[in-house]
């Protein structure tokens, strides 16, 4: 029973995380497009964001070889899952797909509540991997173990360059109630969506991978440590 619990819950973890990755690096192609216009010749800006979307996709196909190794699909989780979609829906008022890149580059308040949303997002998730780097059931999956770890050396650049792009433009730190917000979409996860999820015997399997109509990639080896 221990361990079909246990199998249970590092599903659902994979399939939660391997959306956001997913949905993180597909997001921040809005941020390159805003940023390339507006600071053209910041040429150390534009590469720490890229580097951020590298990362996030190669975190992506870490999970999605998680997956492959166990021959299953990951569980059909949607944006309501999504740390960045709930935190875009609430700030911008509107989903990811639908938000208007040309609105955050012409207006200098709309990029800077994104590069807020962007950073808050990446520390939350810098935390989140400390927690499940002590949790037993994580660390009872060698692979799993070795994604979190390699995330957990990765997540420090990522917030970075947003956070000095604030500093560089006399831009305010992020207020109390923007890290409630954070803090609520965190809790909203942990304490009521995970939960509904575990116990939901309904909820079905992806049927294609969310990167399928990409170019093919290298696919990074995880072989067991």
């Amino acid at each position: 029973m221990l361990s079909a619990f246990r199998r249970r819950y590092l599903d659902l973890l994979g399939s939660i995380y391997i959306y956001n990755e997913y949905r993180g690096y597909t997001s921040i192609d809005r941020v390159l497009d805003a940023v390339r216009v507006r600071a053209p010749d910041d040429a150390a800006l534009i590469a720490a964001i890229e580097k951020h979307r590298a990362d996030e996709r190669k975190h992506y196909q870490m999970f999605k070889r998680w997956f492959e190794l166990q021959g299953r699909m990951p569980l059909a989780v949607d944006r309501t899952c999504g740390h960045i979609d709930r935190f875009v829906e609430i700030m911008f008022r509107r989903t990811i797909d639908t938000l208007d890149t040309q609105a955050v580059i012409d207006d200098d308040a709309q990029f800077e509540k994104l590069c807020r949303v962007v950073s808050l997002t990446e520390r939350r998730g810098h935390r989140q991997v400390h927690v499940l780097l002590n949790h037993p059931a994580v660390l009872s999956d060698k692979v799993l173990t070795r994604i979190f770890r390699i995330i957990e050396k990765d997540e420090p650049s990522h917030w970075a360059p947003y956070d000095g792009w604030l500093r560089a433009n006399g831009k305010r730190e992020p207020r109390w109630w923007e890290r409630a917000v954070d803090t609520f979409i965190h809790s909203e996860l942990l304490f009521v969506k995970l939960p509904f999820l575990f116990l939901n015997p309904f909820v079905k399997r992806r049927i294609d991978w969310a990167d399928a109509g990409e170019p093919l990639h290298h696919t990074i080896g995880l072989a067991a440590a």
